[in-house]
């Protein structure tokens, strides 16, 4: 197909595909003149991955670049695929700064405690560290309780992630689902806790308007 076609079949302006070659993300199609090129069903499906990436993932052109980097690399375990993702998709000040030793020891014994086989240099070590000194700068150290509960549910959360990569009927599909599942889940786990922390809050303050909420126990489905 043309570059026009394959603009219109994935949604990409033809300016910001021709962009897309340029900057590595996309490979270039197959040259039918001096100016002229056609692409394939190949490419129609990397400009959806891209777009999700940069779109809904947040992702900076560098930074998609690098995510993408670990799907067009064959040698690489798909340990190695997801250690990619994940660093590539941590370079925020969160991931990078450097934290307080208390909340690296609590952050190991966390670790150490379950069981978890994680290496020392994962980014999400340093993040969540970082978001146990912020707490207790906040003034808010009572927040912290919440790591037990969060662990119980990233626990599940990975166990999910994982069977969608064994599902993939062949390499490039689990490569794919790495780093489509580490980018995108983050937005769609933000985006449910948002609609569950609604739901919940109905539960635990019900009300008939805004000044007759009472503070209940989420079990508590008595009518007033």
């Amino acid at each position: 197909m043309r570059i026009s076609e394959l603009s219109r079949r994935s949604g990409v302006s033809a300016a910001s595909i021709k962009y897309y070659v340029r900057e590595g993300l996309l490979p270039a199609g197959e040259s039918t003149g001096p100016t002229a090129s056609v692409y394939g069903d190949e490419h129609v499906r990397r400009l959806r991955i891209i777009r999700a990436l940069i779109e809904v993932g947040g992702l900076s052109i560098a930074t998609a670049r690098d995510v993408l980097g670990a799907v067009d690399s064959p040698d690489l375990s798909l340990p190695h695929v997801f250690e990619r993702a994940q660093v590539a998709v941590s370079r925020t000040d969160l991931y990078m700064r450097e934290s307080s030793d208390p909340a690296r020891i609590r952050v190991d014994e966390l670790v150490n405690q379950r069981g978890w086989h994680v290496h020392p240099g994962n980014p999400g070590r340093t993040a969540l560290a970082n978001v146990l000194d912020t707490l207790a700068d906040l003034g808010h150290p009572e927040l912290q309780d919440l790591l037990e509960p969060y662990a119980d549910a990233a626990v599940i959360v990975a166990e999910a992630d994982l069977r969608a990569v064994a599902a993939q009927p062949d390499i490039e599909g689990m490569t794919e689902t790495v780093v489509a599942g580490t980018v995108l889940g983050d937005a769609m786990l933000a985006a449910l806790r948002r609609i569950c922390q609604e739901h919940m809050t109905s539960l635990v303050f019900p009300s008939d308007g805004p000044d007759t909420a009472r503070p209940s126990r989420p079990d508590d489905r008595s009518t007033p």
